[in-house]
């Protein structure tokens, strides 16, 4: 019933259910001045089987980045990749990718963070994957409160950090629940990463926090070359076209695949403020 019913809305958000659907969109991107992230819509895998064809997914999805030329590299979710069986089923999984994709061109894979339960196994596991392969990097929700903290690791550790808002409901014992409370520590910790950080991504759709992020690169001069927004497929296209004619690197996330409902509820509908801006996005052009 979800499928039916919210198709007309998540295939805004979604790059299709085909590999060679999410290679389409990424050329699209790349066209338009935008590199992209391809992530293969799964999580809270809790069969061994299920993990294995995830692994595999994303390793076709490497060869055909590499095979296509388009400008991409890949993000995925631990759960997807049997964190929840088990870490170490998780880590080989994750291994393997992070092998394949050293033949590309752009050989990055980003770990997304999931809810707070699993953010300890995550960086656990992303910890023991960057001790041998320095082509992973982990995202970082500026909600939660522990994340001042891990922010200070990545950066000691010459990590790449994605910086997101987040987007789990968690409970206000480990989260800033008021969205001025979450502006402000992304804001601060958006500028420890840029100033100390190894090519943060910057990833909000928020117009003042870009705009405050423009501000404080102008005024510490940092290089555009030294960070990169990112933003989600779909989501408002207009401020991803005027930062292209700014000339900032601009990275869009593209989720595919055929579980693209549980993505769609999760990020877009379990949240008051995520389902307000996917009506926002869906208004705007």
């Amino acid at each position: 019933m979800l499928q039916k019913n919210f198709y007309f809305l998540a295939k805004r958000f979604v790059a299709g259910e085909t590999i060679e659907s999410a290679i389409a969109v990424a050329r699209e991107l790349n066209d338009r001045g935008m590199t992209a992230t391809l992530d293969y819509l799964g999580e809270d895998v809790r069969e061994r089987d299920a993990a294995l064809r995830t692994r595999d997914a994303y390793l076709a999805t490497l060869d055909a980045i590499r095979e296509s030329g388009v400008d991409s590299n890949v993000s995925l979710k631990l759960t997807a990749m049997g964190l929840l069986i088990d870490e170490g089923l998780a880590l080989e999984n994750l291994l393997a990718v992070l092998e394949r994709a050293e033949r590309n061109v752009d050989p990055f894979v980003r770990i997304d963070m999931e809810g707070s339960a699993v953010t300890g196994a995550t960086l656990r596991v992303f910890a023991q994957a960057f001790a041998t392969h320095k082509n992973v990097g982990i995202v970082l929700q500026a909600y939660l409160k522990r994340t001042a903290e891990d922010v200070e690791r990545a950066i000691e550790g010459a990590v790449r950090v994605r910086l997101c808002k987040g987007a789990y409901n968690e409970p206000a014992e480990i989260a800033y629940k008021s969205m001025p409370e979450i502006r402000a520590n992304y804001l601060r910790l958006a500028r420890e990463l840029l100033l100390r950080g190894h090519y943060p991504g910057i990833a909000t759709h928020d117009r003042r926090l870009i705009a405050a992020v423009q501000a404080f690169v102008a005024q510490e001069k940092i290089s555009s070359d030294r960070f990169e927004f990112q933003m989600l497929y779909g989501s408002r296209p207009h401020v991803q076209r005027r930062l292209v004619t700014q000339h900032y690197r601009l990275r869009i996330y593209v989720p595919f695949g055929t579980n693209w409902a549980g993505y769609f509820y999760r990020r877009i509908i379990e949240r008051r403020e995520n389902a307000l801006f996917a009506l926002s996005s869906i208004l705007s052009r």
